[in-house]
């Protein structure tokens, strides 16, 4: 098979049928992704099947339980996938939008509206819901998309794939907006970075391998997404109730997701009276916990902190903890080992809590609330095509709206430049 040919096959049908999107009606495309959310409900059984396969191929291949559970599909998941499709629909269309405008002293009227970027290529790793989000966010922005999910989820991503194209196109979408990379050799990964000629951005959406290889290769413009090494720092004023709540949330309930927390810091205040009742919990979730020298004298249960244990995305129930002796100091830490994506502070001191929310350097900063809230359909976007820690365009969870450029319309009456 020649691979790059392919990939030039697809790209060409994408960048034709991305012009037709352009100009179809926002009606057609919400008719569009009702459609394919509803396929994706009744058509449910396909789906588990092949996602059944592709477990059993990984447990063979010893992935570790992190891959899996992003890997896993059940009713509950195809459902949030269905329902971010329909809460796509939902939102306003960004196309056409007007979001300046002025009259210049020559009579010259100028309009700035939002455009569709063109053709999207998206590379992801195990996460068959980036097939079902990246496609709707991209059809209702206007924009083709070629999809090439990694080749554990191979089976997955092509029933979930094979559904929403087929209900596209019956419900009046242009064919070869939709494409997918049904070949799991990587060069195809290669071949898709140098079609400059075609594609307009590129978005990797996985871990740091993944995203280091696209930046260094692509010739096509990259939209990067990033790995979260997240933070929740409890501050001296902070209920300790709370503050375990949030804690236990933000590591557990999903820790193999980039806003899941990695780093636990702890004022020293009150280190001695929530330490002990922290380790306690996250033992019972059967979480490791790696901590500094203060946080280990208080709860020896934990295995002392190496330093690249603070620059470490585990993605998985492991957690680092480390007792600061201020805020000064947890949030020179955080702006140290963090990668961008989303901090937390749990504190009753109002301006604490301004304080670090305006100096910590990450894409979402919260307080007194989970990190895992940074995500698409919980910011109300429908879904997200990624979520961007870079500052150039995007940054946080992009939903249609980051999926737009701009363009100038000017309306004259004959003026000429002197």
């Amino acid at each position: 098979m020649d691979i790059e040919a392919l990939m030039i096959k697809k790209a060409k049908a994408a960048k034709a049928a991305s012009r037709r999107l352009a100009v179809i009606s926002t009606r057609v495309k919400d008719a569009a992704l009702l459609s394919m959310a509803n396929v994706l409900e009744k058509r449910s059984e396909l789906i588990l099947a092949a996602n059944a396969q592709d477990l059993e191929e990984g447990r063979k291949k010893g992935l570790k339980r992190a891959y899996l559970d992003r890997l896993m599909l059940d009713e509950t998941r195809i459902r949030a996938m269905a329902e971010g499709l329909r809460q796509t629909a939902a939102l306003p269309d960004p196309v056409g939008e007007g979001d300046f405008s002025t009259i210049r002293p020559n009579g010259l009227e100028i309009r700035r509206v939002r455009v569709p970027l063109g053709v999207i290529g998206i590379i992801y790793e195990a996460r068959p819901n980036v097939t079902a989000d990246a496609a709707g966010l991209c059809l209702k922005s206007g924009n083709a998309v070629i999809l090439r999910g990694g080749s554990e989820a191979l089976r997955t991503n092509l029933a979930i794939f094979t559904l929403l194209d087929k209900a596209a196109e019956e419900a009046g979408i242009p064919a070869g907006v939709l494409q997918f990379v049904e070949v799991a050799d990587h060069d195809a990964v290669e071949a898709m970075l140098h079609l400059n000629a075609y594609l307009d951005v590129i978005i990797p959406r996985g871990g740091a391998g993944l995203i280091k290889t696209v930046l260094e290769n692509s010739l096509v413009p990259v939209l990067q997404t990033g790995t979260g090494i997240c933070h929740t720092f409890v501050d001296a004023s902070a209920d300790l109730a709370m503050a375990l709540s949030i804690a236990v949330n933000a590591k557990t309930s999903r820790p193999a997701v980039c806003n899941a927390m990695e780093t636990l810091l702890v004022h020293e205040k009150v280190a001695e009276a929530f330490l002990p009742e922290l380790t306690a919990a996250m033992l019972a979730k059967k979480v490791e916990l790696r901590g500094c020298v203060r946080s280990c004298a208080i709860s020896p249960e934990m295995k002392p902190a190496a330093e690249e244990d603070w620059a470490t995305e585990y993605d998985d129930l492991i957690l680092s903890v480390r007792v600061v002796p201020n805020m000064d100091e947890a949030i020179a830490h955080i702006n140290r080992y963090n990668t961008g994506h989303s901090e937390t502070i749990v504190t009753r001191d109002l301006l604490n809590a301004h304080r670090f929310q305006r100096e910590v350097d990450a894409a979402a900063v919260y307080v007194n609330a989970s990190t895992r809230f940074t995500d698409g359909f919980e910011f109300g976007f429908g879904a997200e095509i990624g979520i961007s820690t870079q500052k150039l365009h995007a940054r946080g969870p992009m939903g249609l709206r980051e999926l737009t450029s701009t363009k100038y319309l000017i309306y004259g009456e004959g003026q000429i430049r002197v």
